[in-house]
């Protein structure tokens, strides 16, 4: 690729705020509640659901950042992937899609070509319609979509509601966040590298039609707070959850990359926000940089009776990208998570 077409590197789900920062501002900003509004961000969800009638409800959602790799097709890619990723997460179908465009004016407009390009081969591969959009000049590119879909409101998958003795599968392999930067500056290799892309331009769609054919208690993607970010949000101060290391999917070269000391800013600040929060029985400091890793389009993290367990993971492993059961839902303890 010629260098004129390559984007500059340092974005993804690492380029956005804090968990702190967020939940800083978002308390002191209150509204009347509706009563057709099922989901919203008081449950630290960032889509809303919205309902139309007894049969009927839209999810609404949206995400763009800078991008994490210097091909302008692949981050289009990868944007539009992320940002179509929540609907899924509840459960429900895509039906439409509007482009988030920021671009500087003096910029190759192949580039943006090539972008939109990749988020639409993304959308017409989720079912949906890409319908529009909107653009603003800037100092660097950053792309992502507004994405519409449906779901019955009697057949919502939450991000609150998991129940003690639930066990928690992963759907995608921790350490995107590692490889993208640890590959920008040339300290991983091409191998790894396409191991990262191939995780991020996966369509959470596809796990989330085995899935919610099963009664999970509740469901999250995994994005820029990290598994252990997600997973804290997920027991809503109710709830505690073990997790099994050795059962953690990890991307091939992520935990070599970490040793190396090769992080992420965005790891740095959700192993800030959750100190105090998370217990490790053992001492791994690359393992707990994978673990607080920033995911640009990580996988679904569900919770599901044990009962169903095996019967879902093997459905599941039927996939290019393999989940792993990584855990379980306990009473409260002392701790939120507790990694063994």
């Amino acid at each position: 690729m010629d260098s004129a077409d390559k984007l500059i590197v340092c974005g993804g789900c690492n380029a956005k705020l804090g968990p702190g920062k967020l939940e800083n501002i978002l308390k002191d900003l209150h509204q009347d509640k509706q009563n057709n509004i099922m989901v919203d961000f008081e449950t630290t969800d960032d889509a809303a659901i919205i309902k139309v009638n007894d049969e009927t409800a839209i999810i609404q959602t949206l995400d763009f950042f800078p991008s994490m790799v210097n091909d302008p097709y692949l981050f289009g890619q990868i944007a539009a992937t992320n940002a179509l990723s929540d609907v899924w997460a509840m459960g429900g179908t895509v039906v439409s899609a509007l482009n988030i465009v920021c671009f500087p004016q003096e910029m190759n407009q192949s580039i943006l070509k090539k972008i939109l390009q990749g988020g639409l081969d993304k959308v017409v591969e989720s079912g949906g319609f890409l319908a529009g959009g909107h653009s603003i000049q800037d100092q660097r590119p950053k792309y992502g979509l507004s994405v519409n879909g449906i779901i019955s409101p009697k057949k919502i998958m939450r991000n609150d509601t998991c129940k003690a003795g639930d066990d928690l599968i992963l759907t995608k392999p921790l350490g995107v966040g590692i490889i993208t930067g640890a590959y920008a500056v040339g300290e991983t290799s091409e191998k790894a590298f396409q191991s990262a892309t191939e995780s991020m331009t996966t369509l959470n769609k596809y796990a989330s039609e085995i899935i919610r054919k099963y009664p999970v208690s509740a469901c999250t993607d995994v994005t820029g707070f990290g598994l252990l970010g997600h997973l804290n949000e997920f027991l809503h101060n109710e709830f505690s959850a073990e997790l099994n290391s050795a059962d953690i999917p990890i991307l091939p070269s992520a935990y070599e990359c970490a040793e190396e000391l090769l992080v992420t800013g965005g790891g740095q600040r959700n192993r800030n926000f959750l100190n105090g929060k998370i217990n490790f029985t053992f001492e791994d400091n690359a393992l707990e940089e994978v673990l607080y890793d920033p995911q640009t389009s990580g996988g679904l993290l569900f919770s599901i009776d044990p009962e169903y367990t095996d019967e879902v993971l093997e459905k599941l492993n039927k996939l290019t990208l393999k989940s792993s059961c990584i855990g379980k839902v306990v009473d409260k303890g002392n701790y939120e998570i507790t990694v063994n």
